[in-house]
């Protein structure tokens, strides 16, 4: 019986013997025969790269060649997904792993031979139309002129510094007429077309040196545009005109129930009834905008003579919204304005012009077919900075003639897409994909470079990392007009964009003839059988899309919505998706989606937003490309292990609200491409993965949490952070959910000589002194310490004083103890930047002459300086003192004085009204 059964056994198992070596050989087969395809494919796709810039050129004269661009395109995206879908199932794995995946494969070779098979009948159709004609390969033209042009224009045009702007701004101010301190309030519009300049003017005046903001008690900036939610504006007029905590004060008051639009409109109303406010409603579009802003902000009650300026480009709204003595249109530059903007730009003097008459009439051409309007000068300006002087009259000729005697939208669109249509091939894509992001959003640098980097629009270069390649795209496309800085940081860096309206106009429509961007909204007509490679929601509710989403490359969402049900957010249709974007949006996210997230074998970026109510589950493990992951959830305690296999990973940020980071495993130091790791919970992790931390070769920024730490773990966290020596940003948070602070005094055990810190943060006592080596930190640019309580006459100050390269220096809570905070002569030789945040016991600042020679901005919030602030005579390069929120000082009535005799004129802003920031109110003493 036991023969017979072994004999069975071995009979059985000679058959799946066979049938496997039977399948290995037909397995082989299959794979060298599609090998072969994919190479043919391969090099298809490299000549339709090529030839899809060369048609872009030509495009628009031939609509048949326009038709047979877009087919290519669409085919070469599809080889794309193919080959994508190779590497990942073939290409790179074992025999073993390929026996496993053998249905994938047969799906990918029928794909293949598909491909093969349209690539044959395209080829077909150019001969049968001969769409290509002989001369189209001379059209392809290479600026090989790029000398350092691009170098001299790091430092872009700001819009704040457009020529031509002082007479109207004295004109604006003039009709806003600030003096008058009583009556209702006064609405003054700013009219014009795109790119007049209509919100670089009102920004001008509301920044103005002259100090119109200190003639309220409150002000605000808010941008409307075409489509805004309104719970977000209500809330962004609280946070501005009445300061955050009146905001939280307001959503405790609806805590436990749905946020509605009339709780917040109704808190609004009645704070703003006696307050003296100054608003700019900037980019209003609708008369039902305007008279529901207009039931909000101006409360029928107010006499205290606030002011509202708007910014529209409809004259007929502005003549709704006020008298027509108060309308303000807004005229194109003078030609010589127009000429200084466009010679600036490009880097030319007048000079140049000067000694080349030729040049002078294409400039003085060139300006006067613009309209002289400054979006339009700033565009040219970019490309025309590209090129040699011998071709501007060439370019010239190319410019829309409609534009010299009718400077109309439709002719401002032409210019902004021959600007797209000049830009180089590796720069549209990356235009084209800002159509993702709503109108007028604030685009941050790093969010959009690091999507661009997993789309794969970046091409590396040798001895440069792929995020600096990124970034000098980023620049290119700021130097060229196409995108507009929003925040610069103290070093000159632009951290985020905004896109001007025409721009993105005409990107969305250039994204949508290309199939290039599907923008979902509330009004979305049907998609159904269009092959969109990116999707955004932009509408209250995320509806469901008729639309083949296996080609889908990224899903978009943004501002707080419902996710319909019909909807699934993690589809195995999308497999083919690199970036899953959720943004700021906050919704649920059913946990049976997110374990679906391991079937995006190609996902790459990962932002899951404040989602609530999941995990990231055990499948992440699965997603060999991914490079970046951030999320913001509550839920999320720590990192799964299978984290430790994605060693392409380069960014992690994790947080659970603002006090919490994430547990990091055992094995983190596999992910040897990691740049950042934001912010890991120290105690809870274990001591092997808190040493493993140092073996992190490629770390950039570091944020790790050590309030509940033990100081063995501590230690632990402090001989790796000193193996970091590629760090250039580190945060040790020692905050906790108590009000006791966490000691740091372990750093002072430490030796840290990383050469490229450049920022640090510091949160927790550090028991009295700073640290020895922090003087050692020669280039160290921002410095931000919390309840570091350091004492007066100490070494801290000596140790912060000397650092050659510090810019910013805040002080925040209960990092200060001593009553006078003195800036010594020679101290801070470079600083730009002083912040004072709640510290309860300082009396006085004072600046001794030679100390700060560069300091640019002071901003004092929640101190009470009873001997006030001194010596700002001493800062030859002062623009701005910032009263903050619960800012209080002595004198208050001499500083203005002060202020007013400084040779720079420096500005004096206040965030209250002024008797909240003079200590004589507080004390009960007349300040009048």
């Amino acid at each position: 019986m036991v023969e017979t059964v072994l004999s069975m056994a071995r009979s059985m198992l000679g058959v799946v013997v066979s049938l496997a070596a039977s399948a290995a050989a037909a397995e082989m087969s299959l794979i060298m025969g599609v090998r072969k395809d994919i190479w043919f494919i391969k090099d298809e796709l490299e000549t339709m790269q090529v030839f899809l810039v060369v048609a872009e050129r030509i495009k628009n004269k031939d609509m048949l060649l326009k038709v047979w661009a877009k087919q290519i395109r669409d085919l070469s995206y599809n080889i794309e997904d193919c080959l994508d879908e190779f590497m990942l199932h073939v290409g790179s794995q074992s025999l073993s792993w390929r026996l496993i995946k053998l249905k994938d494969r047969r799906r990918i070779a029928m794909q293949i031979r598909e491909l093969k098979s349209r690539v044959e009948e395209v080829s077909n159709r150019n001969i049968r139309y001969n769409l290509i004609k002989t001369e189209a390969s001379n059209i392809l033209e290479i600026d090989s002129y790029t000398d350092d042009v691009r170098t001299h224009l790091a430092n872009n045009i700001d819009e704040a510094e457009l020529v031509g702007f002082s007479k109207p701004k004295e004109q604006l101010i003039q009709l806003m007429d600030v003096e008058t301190k009583d009556g209702p309030a006064k609405v003054i519009c700013l009219v014009g077309m795109g790119g007049l300049g209509k919100t670089t003017l009102a920004r001008k005046t509301y920044e103005s040196k002259e100090g119109i903001v200190k003639n309220f008690s409150c002000c605000a900036w808010i941008t409307v545009s075409q489509s805004f939610l309104r719970i977000e504006i209500l809330k962004d007029m609280i946070r501005q005109l009445l300061g955050c905590e009146s905001l939280k004060k307001c959503l405790k008051e609806i805590e436990g129930k749905a946020a509605q639009v009339e709780d917040f409109a109704r808190y609004l109303k009645k704070e703003l009834k006696d307050k003296r406010y100054f608003l700019i409603l900037d980019d209003l579009w609708t008369v039902e905008a305007w008279q529901w802003i207009k039931d909000i902000a101006i409360p029928n009650r107010n006499n205290k003579g606030s002011r509202i300026i708007v910014t529209t480009r409809d004259v007929g709204l502005a003549k709704l919204c006020t008298s027509m003595s108060l309308i303000y249109h807004l005229e194109p530059l003078q030609i010589d304005d127009a000429t200084n903007l466009l010679l600036k730009k490009t880097g030319r003097t007048y000079d140049d012009l000067e000694k080349d008459d030729n040049l002078h009439i294409t400039v003085e051409k060139l300006v006067r077919k613009c309209g002289c309007l400054p979006l339009a000068i700033l565009t040219i300006g970019g490309i025309l900075a590209t090129k040699k002087v011998t071709e501007w009259g060439l370019f010239y000729s190319q410019l829309p003639t409609e534009l010299e005697t009718n400077p109309s939208l439709e002719a401002m669109r032409r210019i902004v897409t021959m600007s797209y249509n000049h830009l180089p091939s590796h720069l549209k894509s990356c235009f084209l994909y800002l159509s993702i992001f709503p109108e007028d959003v604030e685009i941050q640098m790093r969010h959009l470079v690091g999507r661009w980097i997993a789309e794969g629009f970046v091409r590396v270069r040798g001895g440069v990392t792929i995020e600096e390649v990124a970034k000098s795209y980023f620049d290119e496309l700021i130097n060229r007009s196409m995108i507009q800085p929003s925040k610069v940081n103290i070093e000159g860096c632009v951290k985020s964009c905004r896109v001007h309206d025409i721009m993105h106009d005409v990107m969305v429509s250039i994204s949508r003839e290309e199939n290039f961007v599907c923008l979902a909204e509330d009004n979305l007509a049907s998609v159904a059988g269009e092959n969109f490679r990116h999707v955004a929601y932009h509408g209250s509710k995320c509806q469901k899309i008729g639309m083949d989403w296996s080609h889908v490359r990224s899903y978009t969402v943004f501002g707080e919505r419902t996710i319909a049900r019909t909807t699934s957010l993690c589809s195995p249709e999308l497999r083919m998706l690199r970036v899953l974007d959720l943004h700021g949006s906050r919704f649920d996210i059913r946990q049976k989606d997110i374990n679906n997230i391991g079937l995006f074998l190609h996902l790459r970026y990962v932002n899951a937003g404040y989602s609530e109510r999941s995990a990231l589950p055990i499948s992440i493990g699965k997603l060999r490309a991914l490079q970046s992951l951030e999320t913001r959830n509550r839920d999320i305690v720590c990192l799964p292990t299978g984290i430790t296999k994605l060693q392409g990973l380069r960014s992690i940020r994790c947080t659970r609200g603002t006090a919490d980071g994430v547990i990091v495993p055992n094995g983190i130091c596999n992910l040897q491409e990691i740049q950042t790791l934001m912010i890991v919970e120290v105690e809870p992790t274990a001591c092997r993965a808190i040493k493993e931390l140092g073996e992190l070769t490629q770390l950039r920024k570091l944020g790790v949490m050590t309030h509940t730490a033990s100081l063995q773990k501590c230690k632990i966290l402090g001989a790796s952070i000193e193996k970091l020596s590629s760090l250039s940003s580190l945060r040790v948070d020692g905050r906790g959910n108590s009000s006791t602070t966490s000691s740091l005094e372990w750093l002072h055990s430490i030796s840290l000589s990383t050469p490229l810190l450049k920022s640090l943060k510091l949160v927790g006592s550090l028991g009295k002194e700073m640290p020895n080596w922090v003087g050692r930190l020669m280039y160290l640019v921002k410095i931000h310490l919390r309840e570091s309580e350091m004492i007066e006459g100490g070494r801290s100050m000596k140790i912060l004083g000397s650092l050659p390269n510090l810019m910013l220096l805040r002080l925040d809570w209960w990092s200060y103890g001593g009553e006078k905070l003195v800036l010594s002569a020679g101290a801070f030789p470079n600083l730009r930047k002083l912040d004072i945040i709640g510290l309860v016991l300082l009396r006085e600042v004072r600046f001794v002459e030679g100390a700060s020679p560069h300091m640019e901005r002071i901003e004092i919030s929640w101190c009470k300086l009873e001997s006030g602030i001194i010596g700002i005579n001493h800062l030859p390069k002062l623009n701005e003192i910032l009263l903050s929120y619960g800012a209080k000082v002595a004198r208050f009535d001499t500083l203005p004085c002060e202020v007013n005799a400084h040779p720079n004129h420096p500005v004096l802003r206040l965030r209250e009204d002024r008797s909240e920031h003079d200590l004589r109110a507080e004390l009960g003493m007349d300040i009048y």
